[in-house]
């Protein structure tokens, strides 16, 4: 009888102990074996945090899990992440890489695993190892940017302030390329004056700029990314120049974060009347600048889209299909097919429109609406 019932507990704890591993195995980001795994480039970005959610829900009624980690700004982190996620016996890699030529070898490492890799907002560069690449169309932006400038200001010999993104992030010089070809021409025309680069004033009559050329402007305008980078730069300019430089001015920033940052600065300087500063990605805390009209506009590249874009190829890729792609970008090494989306202008004009009225934001989030 006592042996009986011992072979009973046994096989009961069997019993309990398949079940909890089922349950582990399909739990999102359980310890079994991962679908997709996704590898984000820092919590400490509202954005990166809201694509996060979003993709955990873009799977949630679907047979695949995902897990998601973030490399918080270190190329040493994001590799050890993705080998973390092959070791779970990923099939597919989506990744916004810290460093576009750094993740090329922890990319690498997934593709000798057959794993299908996608280059998610932001290109990894000077790799064959990236199959497909999931993106606004970043020239596109630094236009729209550009543009805003162009048709808010008035008169002639405006001081133009130039920042740009990290020089480590291919996107940067994207956005870059698009706001030079378009304010380019009211550079060399004098609409604009370069207030905070003396490469870049030497060029002004150079309407196409090659990388290099790029690479030594972003070198004097960079922000990293960083709002406290970008207030400093801001500081250190606006100190450097004298009230000719001042008065009613234009800002190009390259995104909220860091337009906050600026504009900051800009509005404690007595010597400036008034100013536009552009921004992107629509983070809550530049609508609600926008709204008290401390920022000018923002790109609104709707990441919903984005993430359906990116869980769609995967999903795709891991039903056997093959994704359907809208273009291809040169990473220095192959063309990457890329899937692009459309981006969107957004300021006090149109912001409830686009951003309450779609219900990417809810009106009681903001205040003075």
């Amino acid at each position: 009888m006592k042996k009986t019932w011992k072979a009973a507990s046994l096989l009961l704890v069997l019993m309990l102990f398949t079940a909890m591993l089922a349950a582990c195995n399909n739990t999102t980001g359980g310890s079994g074996s991962v679908s997709v795994g996704i590898v984000l480039p820092t919590k400490d970005e509202p954005r990166w945090v809201q694509d996060e959610q979003r993709f955990k829900d873009a799977l949630k009624d679907s047979d695949y899990t995902t897990e998601i980690l973030f490399s918080q700004g270190s190329s040493a982190k994001e590799k050890e992440n993705v080998e973390t996620l092959i070791n779970k016996g990923i099939e597919v890699l989506i990744i916004t890489p810290q460093d576009g030529d750094a993740a090329a070898s922890a990319v690498e490492a997934a593709k000798k695993e057959g794993i299908t890799v996608i280059s998610y907002d932001r290109l990894i560069t000077n790799t064959d190892a990236v199959d497909y690449y999931v993106t606004f169309d970043s020239v596109a932006v630094g236009a729209a940017q550009g543009q805003y400038l162009i048709d808010n200001v008035q008169g002639s010999g405006v001081p133009l302030y130039l920042y740009a993104g990290a020089a480590s992030d291919n996107n940067a010089f994207l956005f870059f390329e698009g706001a030079w070809k378009t304010l380019q021409p009211k550079i060399a025309d004098g609409t604009f004056k370069i207030a905070n680069s003396s490469e870049a004033e030497a060029l002004k009559d150079t309407a196409e700029l090659t990388r290099d050329q790029m690479s030594k402007i972003l070198g004097q305008v960079t922000t990293n990314w960083d709002p406290n980078e970008a207030k400093n730069k801001a500081q250190t300019h606006l100190t450097a120049v004298g009230a000719d430089l001042k008065g009613d001015v234009a800002v190009l920033a390259p995104n909220d974060g860091t337009a906050r940052s600026i504009a900051d600065v800009f509005a404690s300087d007595g010597e400036v009347t008034s100013f536009f500063v552009t921004g992107q990605d629509a983070e809550k805390a530049s609508i609600q600048y926008i709204i008290d009209g401390k920022q000018s506009m923002t790109v609104f590249k709707d990441v919903r889209t984005l993430v359906t874009d990116a869980m769609g190829i995967a999903i795709e890729i891991l039903d056997g299909k093959t994704p359907e792609t809208t273009g291809s970008y040169d990473n220095g090494e192959v063309e990457v097919k890329a899937k692009q989306t459309d981006v969107i202008v957004v300021d006090e004009d149109n912001v409830k429109q686009e951003l309450i009225d779609s219900e990417y934001y809810e009106a009681s989030e903001f205040s003075g609406l």
